[in-house]
């Protein structure tokens, strides 16, 4: 590392909709899968902070939970935890997706964005610009800009790569003067744990229908490092219904070992050795409304009052 006068870190908030990007974006940042990713919307619980280096400045990402209407406790500790991390971070990039522009989310995020960050850094980061025609782009960049006073618009595609280089070197010169905030091998300061867990309910929203992924929380209970190098890994998957549990299961429990198998797969790539995993499936019919799964999820449960 540079010398510390020279050296520049701090917090940048990415925030949008649900399945704008932020995941995606922010995994390309950091260079390594720190964030869960899929098709599903509201798939981001926790604030996750992934690390990345770009020339002297350290990066500090805070991965939110999509900005939406929220109906449940659940909701609503995700969307404080949006704005939580908006309000500490340095700057704030608000990712938007090109084919679907100014949406009425869109709007709700910008009034809230005029209300609560005062003269706070803000950018916009247009995203999956590979989806519309140059004139759709242009016009929507005008559109936004007219909409609020953002300090830079850039045109990514956080998938393909497009854009983020420029994107990251602009945030390298915005973040304060300062010392380095997390060693210099460091992509995150999630536990192993949450990781662990954020990988497993991954895949469970991936193999899964539509509703019961937003039904379900998985927890790691145990982990246990072994003398050859290996790690047992214990989970247990909360789901609110017995009739959730035998969907997740599966006929003869086929569906449960596909989603063990792709999970152990990632986190053998993930931590470089090999990891035994075991899944449990517990039914809880209330754990959206225990505090102590909040916790594990890195929410707090007051904010869903």
């Amino acid at each position: 590392m540079t010398d510390e006068k020279t050296t520049r870190a701090g917090f940048v908030a990415l925030i949008g909709e649900p399945n704008a990007g932020k995941s995606t974006l922010l995994n390309r940042m950091v260079g390594a899968k720190v964030s869960i990713v899929t098709h599903k919307v509201q798939t981001t619980r926790a604030r996750i902070r992934g690390v990345a280096i770009e020339g002297d400045s350290q990066l500090v990402f805070v991965d939110t939970p999509g900005i939406f209407k929220p109906t449940r406790r659940l909701d609503r500790a995700m969307v404080a935890a949006a704005w939580g991390g908006a309000a500490d971070a340095d700057v704030v990039v608000l990712l938007i997706e090109a084919h679907r522009g100014m949406t009425k989310g869109v709007e709700a995020i910008l009034e809230a964005l005029s209300e609560r960050t005062d003269t706070r850094n803000i950018s916009l980061a247009i995203n999956k610009i590979d989806r519309v025609p140059v004139d759709v782009l242009l016009e929507l960049t005008s559109k936004m800009n007219e909409r609020f006073n953002f300090n830079k618009t850039f045109l990514i595609s956080a998938e393909k790569g497009h854009g983020v280089d420029d994107l990251r070197e602009w945030l390298a010169d915005e973040v304060p003067v300062g010392p380095w905030l997390y060693p210099e091998d460091q992509i995150a300061d999630l536990p192993l744990r949450m990781i662990a867990a954020e990988i497993t309910r991954e895949k469970l929203t991936l193999q899964l229908h539509q509703e019961l992924p937003y039904q379900l929380t998985v927890e790691t209970e145990n982990w246990e490092e072994r003398k050859d190098g290996s790690a047992r890994i214990d989970q247990v998957i909360y789901v609110a219904r017995d009739g959730h549990k035998g969907i997740l299961l599966g006929h003869k429990g086929e569906t449960i070992k596909r989603i063990s198998r792709a999970s152990r797969e990632e986190l053998n790539t993930f931590l470089d050795r090999k990891v035994h995993l075991f899944l449990q499936v517990k039914v809880r019919p209330n754990w959206l409304e225990e505090s102590e799964r909040y916790g594990e999820m890195g929410l707090d449960f007051k904010d869903g009052n």
